[in-house]
């Protein structure tokens, strides 16, 4: 690695980044900026994490495939005709073309350079004209497979084949959704993810900061939802995402502006849950954004230090969709939500060239980020845990 800041020195220092959010401060900005320091991030994070790639029902049916990139690795999820889901590397080990794209259905996954042939579940099944080549086995050649894990019907997958499973580090956040059923909640299949010109943590952070709210978003559209009532529950040591809870000033607050649910209330919710937002993060790639009648879900996709792409979509009661007016009525909700989302990615864009200014400094928390200290701890761990094993200290 080419820059000196990556020593010792540097790890400790993020000491201060993990105390209580009174005395905590921010990440030094070369996190964010640093090509070196996110390949160093790539091998500690996202090659040894959980990735959140898309919802199961994505892939109901056998044959139904989605492709989805992380860290520059190009997947495919499917369901085999024996009903198992899998994902598998999109590359063909031919000549490294990739095999599918976008999402459907398929009988099996066809390269179209040279037309090798992969069943559902990566098994090489046909590889035109290689009688003649010497020591050639179609039965040692399939598309290498990744681990699965799936959580309240969103699927995650894992480079490393040693991993702990995910749901029992997620205990608290499960119990805080149980009553939005996210299991059966549905919703369409989203958009291409958009892509983005800064850090993947910048995003993380701005998803679930309950400090820019009553400030950034001051209006009609979020006022219902202040900052001064965010609470943050406190997380065993080795939980594997944070939350808040956000109060509001009226039962079943929305971001529309009529401030009230216009779509069914997701039916087994409490009085104390239809008068709070909820916002969950797992890091490093799916935050939840949860009211009363709707889920929306934002994953991530890191790219590089100052770059990466988001998948956002949206979640709703059983027997949502099929309500009269649900397309105007889901509109009317997102809509606002998008203008939400515009006054985030204008700061977020603009936070990324701050950070790469010589007076970027690590400043100071309000007690209303306490999610961003929460999210210092999850990584500082990683960060030297990582550092430690690769010097052999």
């Amino acid at each position: 690695m080419r820059d000196s800041f990556l020593n010792d020195g540097f790890f400790k220092s993020l000491d201060s980044s993990v105390k209580d959010v009174s005395e905590a401060e921010t990440l030094p900005p070369e996190c964010y900026t640093s090509e070196d320091f996110f390949e160093f991030e790539k091998d500690a994070l996202f090659n040894r994490e959980w990735l959140c790639v898309g919802r199961e029902d994505w892939v109901k049916n056998p044959g139904d495939f989605f492709t989805v990139s992380h860290i520059g690795e190009p997947l495919i999820i499917s369901r085999t005709k024996e009903g198992e889901l899998k994902a598998l590397s999109a590359v063909c080990q031919h000549r490294a073309m990739l095999v599918a794209e976008g999402h459907g259905n398929a009988k099996a996954f066809v390269c179209p350079y040279h037309h090798w042939t992969y069943g559902l579940d990566g098994r090489l099944v046909g590889a035109p004209a290689m009688s003649k080549t010497c020591n050639f086995n179609r039965e040692d050649v399939k598309l290498p497979e990744l681990r699965t894990e799936t959580w309240l019907g969103f699927v995650f997958v894992n480079f490393d084949a040693d991993a702990p499973p995910l749901a029992p580090r997620l205990t608290q956040i499960t119990e805080a959704l149980e009553n939005y059923d996210l299991l059966n909640a549905e919703g369409p299949f989203p958009d291409a993810p958009a892509q983005y010109p800064w850090n993947w943590k910048v995003m993380m952070e701005n998803n679930n900061d309950g400090y820019h709210a009553t400030r950034l978003h001051k209006g009609p559209l979020h006022d219902f939802i202040p900052s001064e009532l965010a609470v943050f529950p406190e997380m065993p040591k080795d939980a594997a995402g944070y939350l808040r809870f956000n109060g509001t000033l009226h039962a079943d607050a929305a971001f529309n502006p009529l401030q009230k649910a216009v779509l069914p209330v997701f039916p087994k919710l409490t009085d104390e849950e239809r008068h709070r937002a909820l916002f969950a993060n797992i890091p490093p790639t799916l935050s939840l954004v949860v009211t009363s009648d709707m889920i929306i879900y934002l994953i991530l996709h890191a790219e590089s230090a100052n770059s990466h792409s988001m998948t956002m979509g949206y979640l709703v009661a059983p027997g949502a969709m099929s309500v009269p007016l649900f397309e105007d009525k889901i509109a009317f909700n997102m809509n606002a939500a998008m203008e939400i989302t515009e006054q985030d990615l204008h700061v977020d864009e603009l936070v990324q060239v701050g950070l790469k200014s010589r007076f970027a400094p690590r400043g100071r928390y309000s007690w209303q980020e306490r999610a961003q200290s929460d999210l210092n701890i999850w990584l500082v761990d990683r960060y030297q845990q990582a550092w430690t094993q690769l010097n052999g200290h």
